[in-house]
């Protein structure tokens, strides 16, 4: 306790990471205001009486990544997610467009440039998905739609919400420039971390009615914080294939002659692969919409969490979705060819073609584990509801989107905390060894 509260002294003795931290809290603390301010034309006080446990498939992962802004329908009801559809669209493009590949590799301008469009993009998307919300609005909370106001309803909304996700993402890139870790990957956590004290207390009632239920309780804490663990071991987990460089000199000075390390990650798609499964599991929810018999079963059985062959087909397209994605952003041509640049090589290997395929079956040997245990982590939520009897609400932290999100997103957080101490001569957060975040290849970190 007492390293501690050395440390948070430390830590807030730094003048610079005093104002970044700040500066973060301010803008996280009008996120979450406007995530409780109701869109103009509906009753709060209806709505908070008709409004539904939340969605199914798609819109639940809307929801969590807009803070629960979705359900409760606020100006900032899209949150960042036209924002994170626009990126991974551009990051696409940057390796799937020889147009946009070139331009990544300008540098600074070629990266402001890609950013101007994801912008322009974000928009479009924000316009769209806002159009698509006024209509979920009708469907689902008709009592609370004030009559008065229905005429100006779709205008005024769309306009509010896409001036909303335009302001959350202005939010997000000043917290990047200008305050502490990844704006938009902070905005996405905290929106996860506003549903967890609430989650946490109606499992806690929920158990709190029996003496053994008091018991099952807490090995379902004790449970959570392994499967914690393993996520972190999950995303920090490399293979180091040893690379040496030649020595050169010039002059009196030697450069190079360098024993060093290539890390490739057990997990290099992150947490891309379960967003796009679950949309991809949504699909079937959509055509089969209002259907009745066997449509409705199915319909059921694809937003059923807990159903045994939605587990088997979530897990098996979260395995594919992590082969073909490691593919895109993983390119084995590419860094093989940084480093004949700079006169390195692996031990035993030829340089160019060779290297590059050596690179690429280390990497396929080691993304099939990694894929199985990202698959096994978004199925996680159905097997302690299962096993455990949790609650649908909290066994959403016991694996999934939101654990990978919060995992991550801390470790980067910490990261920089520590490096901030570590450059002026204090000690850093761990007594062992360095926090270590997710090293992200990509540009879109989440």
């Amino acid at each position: 306790m007492k390293k501690l509260i050395q440390t948070l002294k430390n830590i807030w003795s730094i003048e610079e990471l005093r104002s970044k931290i700040v500066f973060t809290l301010v803008l996280i603390i009008i996120y979450r205001v406007g995530n409780h301010i109701v869109l103009p034309g509906i009753d709060p006080l209806i709505l908070e009486a008709n409004q539904s446990a939340g969605g199914n498939g798609i819109l639940d992962l809307i929801n969590t990544f807009a803070g629960g802004g979705f359900s409760t329908a606020s100006i900032f009801a899209l949150g960042i997610m036209p924002y994170i559809s626009a990126s991974i669209f551009m990051q696409l493009m940057t390796v799937l467009v020889p147009k946009f590949q070139k331009m990544q590799k300008e540098g600074d301008s070629g990266r402001k440039k890609i950013n101007q469009y994801t912008r322009y993009l974000t928009v479009v998307v924000t316009l769209l998905q806002a159009t698509a919300y006024v209509t979920y609005l009708k469907q689902t909370n008709a009592p609370a739609m004030i009559a008065e106001y229905s005429r100006y309803f779709l205008l005024s909304t769309v306009v509010i919400l896409t001036a909303g996700t335009m302001f959350v993402m202005w939010m997000g890139e000043k917290i990047t420039d200008k305050g502490l870790g990844n704006g938009t990957s902070l905005i996405i956590m905290v929106g996860i971390l506003a549903r967890l004290p609430q989650s946490f207390t109606q499992e806690l009632v929920a158990k709190s009615t029996r003496t053994g239920d008091i018991l099952v309780f807490i090995i379902e804490i004790a449970i959570l914080i392994a499967i914690i663990m393993g996520c972190i071991m999950l995303i920090q987990g490399v293979r180091k294939v040893p690379v040496n460089y030649a020595k050169q000199i010039v002059g009196n000075r030697q450069f190079g002659g360098a024993r060093q390390f290539l890390p490739l990650k057990v997990n290099s798609a992150g947490v891309m692969p379960i967003i796009f499964a679950q949309a991809i599991m949504f699909l079937p929810t959509l055509v089969t919409l209002g259907g009745k018999g066997g449509q409705g079963d199915l319909a059921r059985m694809f937003t059923d969490h807990t159903n045994l062959w939605y587990m088997l087909i979530y897990s098996v397209v979260v395995i594919g979705f992590t082969f073909l994605y490691t593919a895109l952003i993983f390119n084995p041509k590419q860094i093989a060819d940084n480093l004949k640049q700079n006169n390195g090589f692996i031990p035993g290997v030829k340089p160019g073609q060779p290297t590059a395929d050596y690179i690429g079956s280390i990497m396929d040997r080691i993304t099939l584990p990694g894929a199985v245990l990202l698959a096994l982590v978004g199925i996680l939520p159905g097997i302690a509801q299962i096993t455990l009897g949790v609650k649908q609400q909290f066994s959403t932290f016991f694996g999934g989107t939101s654990l990978l999100i919060m995992v991550g997103v801390i470790l980067d957080t910490l990261q920089q905390i520590e490096t901030q101490l570590l450059m002026r001569q204090y000690d850093g957060l761990m007594k062992s060894g360095r926090v270590q975040g997710r090293q992200t290849t990509s540009a879109v970190q989440y």
